[in-house]
């Protein structure tokens, strides 16, 4: 049976108040700054209002640096490795699981942190750190790792792998079949952090006895020397891989382990194009789609996930994490309303909504105008596009910037479930789109879902006028269970795309418009935080069906890819809406729409009028902008200028537009947890009890890990605070199991409402009853944020013998390379 739809929006009544207009300023001008020394005499001026990219710690070191200057510090990106697995027809030492756990101990993490990196970091060895809400439930795992830098065990392990595989080393060089083993790193030469990582990795590298070649270049040619070919030709052996923060602060992260060390999510190599050569992981694959889909059925099971997970990619080493970054940004000091998020840091989608400088123009700095491609699919891959094109569109649920939790933006919802065990009924007139038959069906009787989401959504206007509807939302959802069900001869299909989108789209049982406006959404999914139900049922829509429909036809027809491994396999266009090639050839299709009267099989029956007048908008406005960027946001594109390395966007002026400026500045401050007293004394005897009383501010709890000389975690807890007030007590019997030596203590101060924590890092040692040393030296470490209008991290930068490292990181949403 097929259903025709007609969903055109007939308002009735009273409207309700909406604001004109949602930003302080008219228009935001991003501008290409390479040098970041140039930007900052910029900013200090006031030419740059704020500069989009780290500052290098040297430029601030000087306390003139800061003339004219507010500092903003952010611990959103990190420093890795991407190996290259794969088997090709040269030996490839890196397709071996002990060489690559190996280089964990080759290369220096704490020399990448307190000499690259000037102290600007702390080392990492998972994706997650410290300060990922979930790295509590990680951190005795990674603690087994035991990495340190050790480069004679490092070279006995890779000896012993490769001879047993049939190398052999002649003359200090390692050979197969008589010729050398040669392996190539790609190193970031625009990134002075990551050139010099990649010069001491090829160095290490080289004193183990390969042949090392260095290929320098940007993200422009990482693109198609890492991420577009296929790693079976080993045109790359090792990457410099960064990342900067995702676009916002998350609580319950589904992504990152997938993301990181997953090969469904299409983000290791091979990257899913069935052309080439893939990384395979079964386990990884089958564990991180449990935590993505929440295939669990309470909050410990999503933690042992989260372990297994953990344990396998770090044993992997396909990705090996080193650092991360702790980034210092730069406004001018006359610029007010930046909001620094907890995942995206100052260059959150609020800064630019809701910073004011009393003009109405805001310069923004970037490190570069353009990379990757800009469609709503596979595309804003790179940092760059993607801190321009969250100012574009509404979410309809984001997240707390502080406490990673989810709140309504455009979106409204109530949540009923029976999971994780039971069902509810799912009404017959609820519809799911059915791929075989290309239609939309009835789910008809005896259909049942795990939860019921009821969306009452704020539509409003997109950009080129016409009204959010409906329609809009059903091809949507059409797309995402089009394009994630793949078929024998699929056109459909998206190697990268497809593979993420299936899982989610599994989920989905049937949706139910209600009324212009409501929608209730039906899913097999169930999660103990009821909002990220909500999340994951959410059907909010960032661009017009129309734009949707014309770049799945250029995509069907083979004009173009929506992801840059398909593209670059097939020697096609990556779809990018904002270059003036692409945008013509949406508009050819919008114009060919209207010659033959063509409407979507998945809007079948919808008015012609209705249809026409939107082909008609759209082309209108790639004709008046040059680009085919639409969407819903507080901020249009208006104009993309390569010659000049300007992008420009201005103010979306409706009096339909939902938010007024100002909207989100609850945002501009935070009060963070902190460990504001701690007394522990520099050494105790073995076997006698402990004492150390704590003053906290803004906390709920502590957590507490101590490890002894050994490396062992002897003890560890969670302490009450009361008051503002715990103490931490270890008895002579917890005392006297503790090896003789230095002992270390990490203290974490959490809050119910701002999940970043304080860390507190000591140490003090444990000596036997009958010692006589005088021990003189205790190494005290304390790494805290503390909170004012900006917050600052304060951190020490120096040799420090014996005491523990402070891992400190945050959590991002998704990701992007930089």
């Amino acid at each position: 049976m097929r259903i025709f739809f007609l969903f055109l929006i007939i308002l009735s009544g009273i409207s309700p108040a909406f604001a004109e207009k949602g930003t302080y300023v008219d228009t935001v001008q991003f501008i290409q700054y390479l040098e970041e020394s140039t930007a900052l005499e910029e900013v200090k001026k006031g030419n740059l209002d704020m500069y989009y990219s780290r500052m290098p710690f040297e430029l601030l070191e000087q306390k003139e640096s800061l003339t004219n200057l507010k500092v903003f510090y952010t611990t959103g990106g990190s420093f890795s490795l991407l190996l290259n697995p794969a088997q090709g027809e040269k030996f490839n030492p890196f397709a071996f699981q002990e060489v690559r756990l190996a280089l964990n101990y080759l290369v220096d993490r704490n020399l990448i942190v307190d000499e690259l990196m000037g102290g600007y970091g702390v080392p990492m060895i998972s994706n997650y750190g410290p300060f990922d809400p979930d790295y509590l439930l990680i951190v005795d795992e990674l603690e087994k790792f035991g990495f340190r830098y050790n480069p004679e065990y490092a070279r006995q392990v890779i000896s012993e792998t490769l001879e047993k595989n049939g190398a052999e080393k002649i003359n200090g060089v390692w050979t197969y079949m008589g010729k050398p083993v040669e392996v190539t790193v790609f190193i970031r030469n625009d990134d002075a952090v990551r050139k010099s990582i990649g010069e001491i990795i090829s160095s290490e590298l080289e004193k183990s006895g390969f042949v090392v070649s260095k290929d320098f270049g940007d993200l422009n040619k990482a693109f198609v020397i890492v991420y577009g070919s296929d790693p079976a030709e080993l045109r790359w052996s090792i990457y410099t891989e960064g990342y900067a923060g995702r676009s916002a602060f998350v609580k319950y992260d589904p992504l990152g382990l997938a993301q990181m060390y997953a090969p469904w999510f299409s983000n290791m190599p091979g990257l899913n194009n069935p052309s080439y050569w893939n990384y395979k992981n079964a386990k990884l694959d089958e564990i991180t789609q449990k935590i993505y889909s929440a295939n669990f059925t309470s909050s410990d099971e999503r933690a042992a996930l989260i372990k297994l997970a953990t344990k396998e990619g770090v044993n992997e080493s396909v990705r090996i994490f080193l650092a991360a970054k702790i980034d210092p940004y730069v406004t001018n000091k006359n610029v007010e309303g930046v909001i620094n998020d907890f995942g995206g840091g100052i260059t959150t989608r609020f800064t630019a909504i809701n910073s004011r400088t009393g003009d109405a123009d805001l310069k923004i700095g970037v490190k570069q105008i353009y990379q990757g491609a800009w469609n709503p699919i596979r595309g804003f891959s790179d940092m760059y596009s993607k801190n321009v094109w969250d100012t574009l569109y509404d979410p309809g649920i984001f997240k707390n910037p502080y406490s990673g939790e989810n709140f309504a933006v455009r979106q409204n919802w109530s949540v009923q479930s029976a999971g994780p065990e039971g069902t509810l009924d799912v009404p017959d007139d609820a519809i799911r789109w059915n791929p075989d038959l290309q239609e939309w069906e009835l789910v008809g009787p005896n259909a049942r879902a795990v939860s019921k989401i009821t969306y009452d959504l704020l539509l409003g206007d997109w950009h080129h006028g016409e009204k959010i509807d409906l329609n809009d939302v059903l091809y949507s959802v059409y797309f995402t269970q089009e394009w994630a069900t793949q078929k024998e001869n699929d056109k459909t299909f998206d190697p990268e795309y497809s593979p993420q989108a299936a899982p989610g789209a599994s989920t989905l049982v049937a949706l139910r418009p209600l009324d212009e406006d409501t929608v209730e959404v039906y899913v097999n999914y169930w999660h103990f935080d009821e909002s990220d139900i909500a999340d994951w049922g959410g059907v909010w829509v960032t661009m017009p069906w129309e734009i949707m429909y014309a770049m799945e036809q250029a995509v069907v027809d083979g004009k173009a890819s929506f992801s840059r491994t398909d593209a670059q396999a097939k020697s096609i266009n990556w779809l990018s809406l904002i270059v003036p090639r692409d945008a013509s050839l949406i508009k050819q299709y919008l114009e060919q729409f209207i010659v033959e009267k063509q409407v979507p099989t998945a809007l079948e029956g919808t008015d012609w009028q209705y249809c026409e007048s939107r082909y008609l908008a759209a082309i209108e406005w790639i004709k008046e902008k040059n680009h085919a960027v639409i969407s819903n946001g507080p901020f249009y594109l208006q104009s993309y200028s390569p010659e000049a390395r300007t992008i420009t966007i201005k103010a979306f002026v409706s009096e339909n537009y939902p938010f007024a400026a100002g909207h989100w500045s609850e945002f501009e401050s935070v009060d963070l947890p902190q460990i504001t007293s701690i007394s522990v004394p520099e050494k105790i005897e073995s076997g006698s009890s402990l004492e150390i009383p704590i003053v906290v501010s803004n906390a709920s709890v502590l957590y507490y890990f101590i490890t002894d000389a050994r490396g062992e975690q002897v003890a560890g807890g969670v302490l009450p605070v009361i008051d503002n007030t715990s103490k931490l007590l270890l008895t002579g019997e917890e005392t006297k199991k503790m090896e003789i030596g230095a002992v270390d203590l990490k203290l974490y101060a959490v809050s119910d409402s701002v999940l970043r924590p304080d860390i507190y890092s000591t140490s003090f040692l444990v000596v036997g009853q009958d010692s006589g040393d005088v021990i003189e030296t205790i190494l005290e470490q304390k790494t805290s944020i503390i909170a004012d209008n900006t917050w600052f991290v304060s951190i020490a930068v120096g040799v420090i013998v014996l005491a523990s490292v402070v891992y400190v990181r945050m959590r991002k949403k998704k990701r992007t390379d930089l």
